[in-house]
């Protein structure tokens, strides 16, 4: 009959544009995205990973038309872009060993994590600016605030002061000989990590327009809940003046920092724009454009 006839096509039609509607959702930015927000992080490109490639810069290669942003020579975009990376495949892996079971990444950073659930997202953060400064023997530039506003100083760390916490009371403690060795560091970054936050960490960052970011930048909200990713590298087309950049993250319970997917993107291409409009989509967490910051010195 005519209506039967009629009601197949419409039937036929509905199933299109659910398929249409649904590759669209798969393939690139959300609708929402695309209309209401004013941009997409999505980047174009294939399969960009070196699986050889022993670092980020080595690892990661750049799309067609791109190159990476020059950076001084011994700044903290230097030490971030060429930090080393575990074997492509490698799992991401919880402080107790246990491989988190989402697959969120494209590549693990070759730094520990240690053995107790201590280095979660902030704490990541906390701990590259942390090696970094270490490395370069500028001890004094390495403090952090606790979430009460506590500061806790390397150098006094160093001079054998140990942090003494007693309830909302904090104060430091002679209990030990001078020492800058390494252990003894990551013994000062275990009580950070203990009392430190993405809400003490936001507080000592400077907020930065989008539009200049670049590499050792965080995308923080500091709170709970918060998060917060480093930019750990930063490319630009120099015929439009397009960024793009690569994130990682540390996450809860404490695990091995990660470089992420883009999940606007096709496998093996992790790098965003900054073009993204209102929200920046991670894997596992959304921010808002006004939400990047930086360290007060790079």
């Amino acid at each position: 009959m005519a209506g039967e006839g009629e009601n197949d096509k419409m039937r036929v039609m509905k199933i299109k544009l659910i398929l249409i509607l649904m590759a669209m959702l798969l393939t690139a930015c959300t609708i929402k995205d695309s209309l209401n927000m004013g941009g997409c992080s999505a980047v174009p490109g294939g399969n960009l990973i070196n699986v050889n490639g022993r670092t980020v810069q080595g690892r990661i290669k750049v799309p067609e038309g791109f190159e990476r942003v020059n950076v001084p020579k011994g700044s903290f975009g230097e030490y971030l872009r060429n930090l080393p990376l575990k074997p492509h495949g490698s799992k991401v892996k919880y402080y107790n060993g246990i491989p988190k079971p989402w697959d969120v990444h494209v590549a693990v950073l070759d730094i520990d994590v240690g053995n107790r659930d201590l280095q979660q997202c902030a704490d990541a953060v906390i701990r590259l600016r942390a090696e970094y400064l270490y490395r370069k023997g500028e001890y004094d530039k390495i403090h952090f605030n606790f979430t009460n506003g506590f500061r806790a100083d390397y150098v006094k760390w160093i001079e054998g002061y140990r942090i003494k916490v007693e309830g909302d009371k904090v104060y430091w403690v002679k209990q030990a000989e001078y020492s800058n060795d390494y252990a003894t560091f990551r013994k000062y970054l275990d009580m950070v990590f203990a009392y430190a936050g993405t809400l003490s960490l936001s507080q000592e960052l400077k907020k930065v327009p989008v539009e200049d970011l670049q590499i050792g930048d965080v995308f923080i909200k500091g709170g709970s809940p918060g998060h917060c990713a480093i930019v750990l590298d930063v490319a630009e087309n120099k015929a439009t003046g397009e960024k793009i950049f690569i994130l990682a993250q540390g996450y809860t319970p404490a695990q091995d920092i990660h470089i992420l997917k883009n999940p606007a993107n096709g496998e093996g291409n992790p790098w965003y724009s900054i073009n993204f409009g209102e929200r920046l989509r991670t894997p596992e967490f959304v921010f808002t454009r006004d939400q990047l910051a930086r360290f007060e010195t790079n």
